[in-house]
């Protein structure tokens, strides 16, 4: 059985947790170290018990703690090689015996979790999303996704859960105080993700066995849950699939969202 909770997720700071039966493992520390411990505080989880941080990507809102966390409870930190580069700060702050490396489509493993990261479309040094193996049970985690590519979408088939980006509504983004520039960044292929693309990636992913999913890494300017929520519906019932047929959620920035469990 795999488990996974949103700790926080969205534009200001993303920190996710997966569990099996022995093993808990961070994805990202982007918010204050106080903030992820008083999470895990409130599952009764001690940060002690976690096996691992993975890095996604080098952007102060998915490392924000990476270095401390690491430094004050001794935990191993896995990132590629140019996402290990490109956070020299944090990098510092790391015992050497804590670093470690992957490389994009070669698995690994940490305690009875299997790891296979693959490349993501987004202006950092070499940014990923990740498949997770428990014994038969895959889920995916993919977010800051400029587009999807037929690559990503051959990862993500086969997964029971998924926890994708659904970053922006396009008008709410149009409209916003943002200057061009920065629309222009998030709205690129090396940006985000709409919550109409959202839609579309979780439509053709039902085929594949996808029972859950929930949207992540939401824009506090340029979206609103209540709205990617409603979107991605949308776009399911566009494709004839009744909003019943999949557990569907919206991971909070404030809060730690619920368990989901797979098997």
């Amino acid at each position: 059985m795999l488990k996974f909770c949103s700790l926080y997720s969205g534009s200001s700071g993303n920190s996710l947790l997966v569990q099996s039966a022995n093993t808990n493992v961070l994805v990202d520390a982007g918010v204050s170290g106080k903030k992820i411990v008083e999470a895990l505080d409130s599952f009764s989880i001690d940060v002690s018990s976690i096996s691992a941080i993975l890095v996604t990507h080098e952007h102060i809102d998915h490392v924000r703690s990476l270095g401390t966390l690491s430094k004050k409870y001794d935990i191993p930190v896995f990132a590629n090689e140019e996402t290990w580069s490109a956070m020299p700060k944090e990098k510092a702050k790391i015992l050497e015996k804590n670093q470690n490396f992957f490389s994009i489509d070669e698995p690994f493993s940490i305690g009875d979790l299997e790891f296979l990261a693959f490349s993501t479309p987004h202006d950092a040094a070499n940014s990923c999303g990740f498949n997770i193996f428990n014994s038969n049970t895959k889920i995916s985690i993919a977010t800051d996704l400029g587009h999807v590519t037929p690559e990503i979408m051959k990862s993500l088939e086969h997964s029971k859960f998924v926890l994708l980006e659904s970053n922006y509504d396009p008008e709410v983004l149009r409209c916003s105080s943002y200057p061009y520039p920065l629309k222009a960044r998030i709205d690129g292929p090396n940006g985000h993700l709409s919550n109409y693309f959202a839609g579309e990636v979780l439509s053709n992913l039902m085929d594949s066995g996808l029972q859950a999913a929930m949207l992540g890494h939401l824009s506090k300017e340029n979206n609103f849950p209540e709205l990617a929520y409603k979107t991605v519906v949308e776009q399911l019932e566009k494709h004839h699939i009744k909003e019943s047929s999949i557990n569907l959620s919206v991971a909070s920035r404030f809060e730690p969202s619920n368990f989901v469990e797979v098997s």
